[in-house]
């Protein structure tokens, strides 16, 4: 055997022998599982509980290599308190100030795993124009095939907690609680 040809023989087998990288695989949210949630303490008599109807967004992960990214993008406009008056003042410019700001985004700028599980989602929450750096904590995590759709999807929720202050929606704080609880339910289909 020629060197030309041990060395081609030598390089295939190294290239067999080295196992196929999984490619990074991208999930669209599902609009109608898919429910941003958000607490806060309303004069220390009650805990508030409030969502947004509308979100978009993709969930990229490449389980074994540890790596992912997260882009969601909620409509601040859908907020549902139960109340049609409070959902119109919790959009007003001492909150939420939709007319000027209708959406709100987080993007990740790292996944972190335990084995092939992502556990926390650091990111940039941006709301009212202002972006605050926020890491979700993954309390679940589903990778299955669809029962109904036959696809790929992933489920999870994950939850962090903020200052509203920080984002300029500080009105009445701290008589109705500064610190606000926002927990996402989320569900993807595989593109």
């Amino acid at each position: 055997m020629t060197r030309l040809a041990k060395l081609t023989a030598v390089g295939l087998i190294s290239a067999l022998a080295v196992p196929a990288l999984a490619a990074p695989e991208t999930y669209t949210v599902d609009p109608t599982h898919t429910f941003p949630r958000f607490s806060y303490s309303h004069f220390g008599m009650s805990t508030q509980l409030s969502r947004f109807n509308k979100s978009s967004g993709t969930v990229t992960l490449d389980r074994e290599a540890r790596t992912g990214a997260v882009d969601i993008t909620i409509d601040m406009t859908s907020v549902d308190t139960g109340y049609d008056t409070f959902d119109e003042h919790i959009q007003g410019e001492d909150f939420l100030d939709t007319a000027r700001h209708p959406t709100a985004t987080f993007k990740s700028t790292k996944v972190n795993f335990e084995g092939d599980m992502p556990t926390t989602i650091e990111g940039e929450l941006t709301i009212k124009g202002i972006t605050r750096p926020v890491t979700l904590e993954v309390s679940s995590f589903k990778a299955m095939p669809h029962p109904m759709l036959n696809k790929p999807a992933i489920g999870a929720d994950a939850s962090t907690v903020i200052r509203r202050t920080e984002f300029g929606a500080g009105k009445y704080a701290p008589n109705v609680g500064d610190e606000v609880t926002i927990t996402v339910s989320l569900e993807a289909i595989r593109e």
